[in-house]
């Protein structure tokens, strides 16, 4: 798709060091080194020294200075971040040697690398479970200091020559966030875009989405969604939205017109923003398995620094592109992270 040839190239003209969690895991060690072969970015491998070596030999790749290996059980680095996880977590009763046996984990040890400047971003998930992924970013990466909280969304590429001209949208929130009051959805509505924008390259317009267009139903529901809509138009007037909208009158220019007549969306919303987790996971799903679309993601905002999760059903070509994703939001140095 060339929306993701476009993703990678954009990476490649600003490679960062990103750190998989999950080295040995032939996927992992795959996506990695085509992601190293496009000069998309410099990887740290993290697992058993011997098991990555063997893996990167078998693929022909040994030896490569674009491929590190960083192995917990014997990195230099490993005392250090031991001391500076127990002095990060001792306030929620962690002890030294609590931390030390942490560290043994490669979720934690790769989000340490992260947080201690040795890596720009890290990449997990295809092994561990989404909760396991995002609780090592949240509590050792932590939250950004004016992010109101850590959601996530997928990056949706469209099939080639897609007929509503959209090559592809982003969908949030579809991984984290499970019933997100009014103000919580404006604040995902907010970090959305923002992700269209450094993602895509492209202006947002964000559609906040309900069973309901504009009072067609009432509900605490579509309450809920109108709400948020209006926090977001006093919060950020600078940003194209709209809601409450179905989500065919937030994509299609002619059932927009009929259900949501000066909608300044008309139709064309390429950020949709689910009510719950229910609706979010359930429609990138259809999307994706119905309607031809690729999702890369769950991929996590608000953090302090880049730290995304990818489906344990993942395949090679999955993890190049979420590498590429987490090269282009290392945009600048983050401010020093909420633990």
């Amino acid at each position: 798709m060339s929306v993701l040839r476009d993703l990678r190239d954009r990476a490649a003209v600003r490679p960062a060091h990103i750190v998989m969690s999950e080295g040995a895991d032939p996927r992992i060690l795959a996506g990695a080194i085509a992601a190293a072969d496009a000069r998309i970015a410099r990887l740290t491998l993290i697992g058993p020294e011997d098991a990555v070596t063997a893996g990167l030999r078998a693929a022909g790749a040994a030896q490569r200075p674009d491929l590190e290996i960083a192995d917990p059980a014997s990195s230099p680095l490993t005392p250090d971040f031991a001391k500076a996880l127990h002095e990060l977590r001792k306030h929620k009763g962690i002890s030294e040697q609590a931390a030390a046996a942490q560290m043994n984990d490669p979720l934690v040890f790769a989000a340490m690398m992260v947080r201690e400047g040795h890596a720009d971003g890290t990449v997990g998930g295809a092994v561990h479970t989404t909760s396991d992924t995002v609780r090592a970013a949240l509590q050792i990466i932590g939250r950004a200091p004016d992010a109101p909280l850590v959601s996530s969304f997928f990056l949706m590429a469209l099939p080639e020559n897609h007929a509503s001209g959209r090559d592809a949208m982003i969908f949030a929130d579809c991984g984290l966030v499970i019933e997100p009051t009014a103000e919580e959805l404006a604040a995902i509505a907010v970090a959305s875009a923002a992700s269209c924008r450094q993602l895509l390259g492209v202006a947002p317009q964000v559609a906040l989405l309900s069973f309901s267009t504009k009072g067609s139903a009432r509900h605490a529901a579509v309450t809920k969604v109108a709400e948020a809509t209006a926090l977001l138009a006093a919060d950020h007037p600078e940003l194209k939205a709209d809601g409450e909208l179905q989500f065919d009158a937030a994509f299609v220019p002619q059932v927009a017109a009929a259900k949501a007549p000066g909608s300044p969306l008309e139709g064309a919303a390429n950020v949709m923003i689910f009510p719950n987790l229910d609706a979010g996971n359930i429609g990138y799903k259809i999307a994706q398995r119905i309607g031809g679309a690729q999702a890369i993601g769950p991929t996590l905002q608000g953090l302090a620094k880049p730290a995304n999760d990818l489906s344990r059903g993942c395949t090679a070509q999955d993890v190049t592109n979420m590498i590429a994703v987490t090269v282009l939001q290392v945009a600048k140095p983050s401010q020093e992270p909420h633990p």
